[in-house]
């Protein structure tokens, strides 16, 4: 069978976003601030952040104007990917400014699972000790019916001896990444407004609150519905047909659990759980859906559709849910993009670069979406500091379309991949559904091809 066949058993669905925490505010620093800033430029910098206001995102191009405050690299969200991203950057000797639309770090929500290419980067900027000794390796992964029947069982090592997993919480995940800048380094309720390419090549970015700064370059990593990769022409992001409902168990006398992924699969719905420490555990029901419905955020609601769609399933998988807090429980509709060779635009365009979901949103089937945006992270840093060391503007714009050439290769097929794969998850036809318990999941699926998309060689930065 093929790789798609193989990726059958897969991965536990990765949190694709979180609400706030109260993680302390941190200010924007001026790398070169204009000597005729305006006084609502200086009110933002001394509140330390920016106020919202509504305002549509366009493009135009303008001239230089002398309220705008003057910044080298800009990067556009604080997530997973503009924090390793920065971090990356930093190690290599070049300052950036991180700007979130958020009033803080958005570290409440649920986990990702990292595989070892998440972990490479990690030990590559300085965070993977810390982070390790707070979360349980995962041994293995179990496969079962919904009627609960074993149908398979693996040990990641047995299939790969350098394979590493672990699910990290998200919170603790960004709080690592953000704890390794220079204080000062990343600004909040930074919500974009406009952008606009002046005729000195560099980017006019406008705030709801009216402030503006003019980078020499900016990275977006604003996430799936990123205004950036609008502005550079790419599609909004295509709805996979089915959503996703995740949480995070709490025991605190400790869980019972093995250190290993468990998998449950029926008809149209399929669900999982791994431990992440000793303490909690994270969880996610999937279910088919045809639209990607009302926007739904009470906890409470949320809690009793997850139940109601495996109510007849595992009790364990029962327990796990009732006893997850109301502020880890999210649903969000499954989307990726699929960055078509000759159509989908480059990922670069001038000196604006996009990164992770910004670029290439993947749903979570092969937990990669994380992993990805680290990778991209790291190669974009390498390439950036060379071109920046070199001191010429043309060498920068070269670095991101290598940028762009080196990872196309590798994110595309992932997420067409991803895509299919969850694809036939979600089956819901009985006769396909039986096929896939009696013959695909017990007699077929390898997981060796399954983990070969983790091989990523990274060097300390």
């Amino acid at each position: 069978m093929g790789t798609t066949t193989t990726a059958l058993l897969l991965f536990p669905l990765s949190a694709s976003s979180s609400p706030p925490s109260s993680l302390p505010l941190q200010t924007i620093p001026s790398s070169s601030s204009s000597s005729s800033s305006s006084s609502s430029s200086t009110r933002a910098q001394n509140s330390g952040r920016f106020q919202p206001r509504s305002k549509p995102t366009r493009l135009s191009i303008v001239c230089a104007q002398p309220d705008v405050r003057n910044e080298d690299i800009v990067i556009v969200g604080a997530g997973i990917a503009g924090l390793a991203t920065a971090v990356s950057l930093h190690r290599l000797g070049i300052g950036s400014v991180v700007l979130e639309q958020a009033d803080s770090l958005r570290t409440g929500g649920t986990a990702l699972t990292l595989f070892k290419n998440g972990w490479r980067v990690l030990d590559a900027i300085g965070v993977g000790n810390d982070l390790r000794t707070q979360f349980l390796e995962i041994q293995g992964m179990m496969v079962k019916s919904e009627d609960g029947r074993e149908l398979r069982s693996f040990r990641f090592k047995d299939e790969d001896e350098s394979q590493e997993v672990r699910a990290v919480e998200r919170r603790i995940l960004l709080e690592a990444l953000a704890n390794q800048l220079p204080p000062q380094s990343i600004g909040f309720s930074s919500k974009l407004a406009k952008i606009e390419r002046s005729e000195s090549g560099e980017t006019l970015l406008e705030f709801m609150d009216g402030t503006r700064l003019s980078a020499k370059i900016v990275i977006g990593c604003d996430g799936i519905r990123s205004p950036i990769a609008r502005w550079m022409g790419f599609s909004e992001p295509k709805y996979a047909g089915h959503c996703a409902i995740r949480g995070l168990g709490f025991y605190p006398g400790g869980h019972p659990f093995e250190p290993k992924v468990n998998y449950i699969y029926g008809r149209g719905v399929r669900a999982g759980f791994v431990p992440v420490s000793q303490t909690k555990v994270y969880w996610f029901v999937c279910f088919n859906s045809s639209t990607p419905g009302p926007k739904i955020t009470d906890p409470s609601v949320l809690k009793k559709q997850a139940i109601e769609l495996v109510r007849n399933w595992a009790t364990e998988l029962l327990n796990i849910i009732d006893l997850t807090p109301d502020d880890t429980i999210s649903r969000t509709p499954l989307v990726d993009r699929w960055l078509w060779p000759a159509i989908s635009p480059p990922a670069s365009t001038g000196k604006v670069v996009v990164v992770g979901d910004a670029w290439h949103p993947m749903t979570p089937n092969l937990g990669q979406g994380g992993c990805c945006a680290l990778e991209d992270a790291v190669v974009l840093a390498r390439k950036l500091a060379v071109a920046i060391n070199a001191e010429s503007s043309v060498a920068v714009e070269d670095a991101l379309r290598s940028y762009g050439s080196e990872r196309w290769p590798r994110v595309f097929p992932l997420t067409i991949r991803a895509n299919l794969v969850g694809a036939l998850l979600q089956w819901d036809n009985p006769v396909f559904c039986s096929f896939r318990n009696d013959v695909v999941v017990p007699k077929i699926v390898s997981l060796g091809p399954l983990l070969e998309h983790t091989n990523f060689d990274c060097e300390p930065l």
